[in-house]
């Protein structure tokens, strides 16, 4: 697949992988559709495309609002007649442990986000992707594949987006739209530092092990070559392939090691009936 000329739609393209994407694909000269909340941070990417050959507009959007999510398939349309791809991008992290929950309600709100958001996005551009045979892309994470510790609330909502996803993917091929998942690991952004802690609140700091990180640029390449390609899904690095290669022959070996890399975080308090190893 080749963007030149393509109208391209980009939800959370603000910062992190939805920024870099933006930059990456702005090269080929496509028409970007550049959504977020935070408007001031949206214009900048959006100007940073635009210097690099992309036309490119921006629209404040708050994913978790249905009625903003089809304003922007409405606004793609005003701009630039039809939309080939949609990348479902926009989410929020949160790290705590269930049964330190203070705030509930951020089950639901991760959810509108996270999994809601991605729907409503696909809902009203599908007509459009019907149109042009076009392409689905959701980003979701290894915690939508997965059980993650201290992840209960993000991986509720991750797995409900790949579960959409799934779905969608069998349904859409009769209309000729291709659906693409990708399951990043822990990449080199601000989203666990800006995600919920147990209060609801952002964190301000991570709570998993970063030494590792894959930078941003890497994941954005990856997502990029599948999107290219078309595929189905497209797994990052050879740990995230492994871990999910091992959940289906060894699960309770993978909870042991992620219970076991949760307890060597710096400052971590192994839980009553657990040792560190």
């Amino acid at each position: 697949m080749n963007f030149a000329g393509k109208s391209v739609l980009i939800t959370g393209a603000s910062d992190g992988i939805g920024a870099e994407l933006a930059r990456q694909l702005a090269i080929e000269k496509p028409r970007l559709v550049l959504a977020a909340r935070g408007a001031e941070a949206l214009a900048r990417v959006r100007d940073q495309c635009r210097e690099l050959g992309a036309e490119a507009i921006d629209v404040a959007t708050d994913v978790s609002i249905e009625s903003d999510c089809r304003r922007l398939s409405e606004r793609a349309i005003e701009a630039f007649g039809r939309i080939d791809v949609l990348v479902a991008n926009a989410g929020v992290s949160m790290h705590a442990r269930f049964a330190e929950i203070e705030d509930f309600s951020t089950f639901e709100r991760l959810f509108r986000i996270n999994a809601m958001g991605t729907i409503w996005c696909v809902r009203h551009a599908y007509p459009h992707l019907r149109a042009s045979r076009g392409l689905i892309v959701g980003v979701s994470s290894l915690a939508g594949r997965t059980g993650v510790p201290e992840r209960t609330t993000y991986c509720t909502s991750k797995y409900a987006q790949t579960g959409f996803l799934d779905a969608l993917r069998i349904e859409a091929a009769d209309d000729g739209i291709d659906v693409m998942v990708a399951f990043p690991g822990v990449v080199a952004t601000e989203i666990r530092r800006r995600g919920w802690n147990a209060r609801g609140e952002p964190a301000g700091v991570s709570g998993l092990l970063e030494a590792d990180a894959m930078p941003v640029d890497e994941c954005v390449r990856l997502i990029a070559e599948g999107m290219r390609a078309r595929r189905r899904e497209v797994v990052m690095g050879t740990r995230g392939r492994i871990g999910l290669w091992l959940k289906l022959v060894a699960p309770t070996f993978v909870d042991r090691m992620a219970r076991a890399a949760l307890a060597k975080r710096p400052g971590a308090v192994v839980p009553t009936g657990t040792t560190e190893s």
